[in-house]
């Protein structure tokens, strides 16, 4: 069963893009993870190496059986090994349409820079222009990998 909800893109801590003056990952989180995902089979070479934060508020994102899950992911000294999980989405921007990856660092193992609940950080292709306060739709394919809640 399909799911829709439509978020507003919110502006995130600038860590998984690199663009955060005070993080000590100045390639950005994302690039440095992706040789990682990548030699557990997920390739995020079609996406930018940063986070889309949307907030679909009131709702929130539960992951049930997502697609990927990689536990333990060593891919810096700076705090211990990671768990990540990824759900593929279809994002949509007025008459544009993408397909990308819901990207969820699990926060019972991520030491920093956590997200409110009813925001989803979303691996994309390039969308021109894109700016914190636009409205996007996301679907989720299936209800068995994650279910929105109101």
């Amino acid at each position: 069963m399909t799911q829709q909800a439509k978020g507003v893109v919110v502006a995130g801590h600038g860590v998984a893009s690199g663009r955060a003056s005070d993080s000590p990952f100045a390639a950005g989180t994302i690039e440095l993870q992706a040789p990682h995902f990548a030699a557990r089979g997920l390739d995020l070479s079609p996406f930018v190496m940063a986070t889309v934060n949307v907030d679909l508020a009131p709702h929130r994102l539960v992951l049930r059986e997502p697609r990927w899950t990689f536990v333990d992911v060593d891919w810096t000294a700076v705090h211990p090994p990671e768990t990540f999980s990824f759900v593929e989405c279809t994002v949509t921007r007025g008459d544009e349409q993408v397909e990308g990856l819901v990207y969820h660092p699990h926060p019972e193992t991520k030491p920093m820079h956590h997200q409110p609940s009813t925001v989803v950080e979303l691996l994309l292709p390039r969308l021109t222009g894109l700016a914190t306060g636009e409205v996007l739709g996301l679907r989720l394919p299936d209800a068995t990998q994650a279910t929105l809640i109101a």
